[in-house]
């Protein structure tokens, strides 16, 4: 099934740790209508404007798999809301430029700066929330512990 003309529901669902601990990540169908949203909103303008491929490294987790990852309680991508993007993958295009295009041309919920340094993210989290977007911009950091901490993203 197709989301938007390049992103398909097998691509955002698709999770090893599901799989190798047997655990169903098929969304209800709210969840599948919140990622046909944000494929249409968010990935698919991504993928026009550079017209290269873009991976998905994590999208649609259903509880139970978040839990088994321990993944936030309040992760958006429980509710078909997130996307976690790699541009690098495929090669061609940084994740800097598909951070900075979404920052300044999508309209968006919440757009995270996934760790890696100051020129380069790891990789991109991005959210879509329809007319509750809030356009926050985050840095994901750890400190010296190894605890995630987020602080707001100053370009």
């Amino acid at each position: 099934m197709k989301l938007s003309d390049n992103l398909s529901l097998q691509e955002v669902t698709k999770s090893a740790t599901a799989k190798r601990l047997g655990i169903s990540n098929d969304p209800n169908a709210e969840h599948l209508e919140n990622l046909r949203l944000t494929a249409l909103n968010i990935f698919q303008p991504c993928r026009e404007h550079f017209g290269k491929p873009i991976a998905v490294t994590s999208g649609y987790r259903s509880k139970a798999l978040n839990t088994a990852i321990h993944g936030s309680l309040s992760s958006q991508h429980c509710k078909g809301q997130a996307l976690d993007l790699d541009a690098q993958v495929y090669g061609g295009l940084t994740n800097k430029e598909l951070f900075n295009y979404i920052k300044d041309n999508v309209d968006f919920d919440q757009l995270i700066w996934e760790f890696g340094n100051d020129s380069e993210p790891d990789w991109v989290h991005v959210s879509y929330n329809g007319a509750m977007n809030r356009a926050e911009i985050l840095k994901a950091k750890r400190n010296s512990k190894g605890k995630v901490f987020y602080e707001r993203y100053e370009g």
